[in-house]
């Protein structure tokens, strides 16, 4: 007879069982673990931001000085754009042509789609796709 009150003592309805948010947080040792992964995951994804964020701004100043190298070919040879970027490096405009932040080469469109008149200077961006959505004008 008493084994069987003790299975009737073990006899739980499931409302009668569920603890509150912070009993729960304490009892299961997957929590900690789950908890590391979660930072881990959150700290990869702030680094991996912070090098395209830095990437982009180490394109924009390469680009600025591709322009101001274009813009010295422009007024020796008015209103021309030179056939393609290594122009600038053999007429002695730069030493050398530099390349985006990802490796890759600066594409300059002459005339420009918005200025007839000039030109667009553009990096494929972190993606690599020209003239995808996340482009470095």
């Amino acid at each position: 007879m008493r084994k069987k009150r003790a299975r009737e003592r073990n006899v739980v309805l499931p409302w009668e069982h569920r603890g509150d948010f912070f009993r729960w947080a304490r009892v299961s040792r997957v929590r900690p673990v789950l908890f590391v992964l979660a930072v881990v995951t959150v700290f990869v994804l702030m680094v991996r931001r912070d090098r395209t964020e830095s990437g982009i701004r180490v394109t924009r100043a390469s680009l600025l000085v591709v322009r101001k190298a274009l813009d010295s070919y422009r007024a020796d040879y008015p209103g021309q754009c030179p056939p393609d970027l290594g122009e600038l490096e053999r007429k002695n405009y730069i030493n050398k042509v530099p390349l985006d932040a990802w490796g890759r080469p600066f594409y300059l469109t002459c005339p420009g789609r918005f200025d007839p008149d000039g030109y667009e200077l553009t990096s494929a961006g972190p993606d690599g796709i020209p003239g995808g959505l996340d482009r470095v004008e």
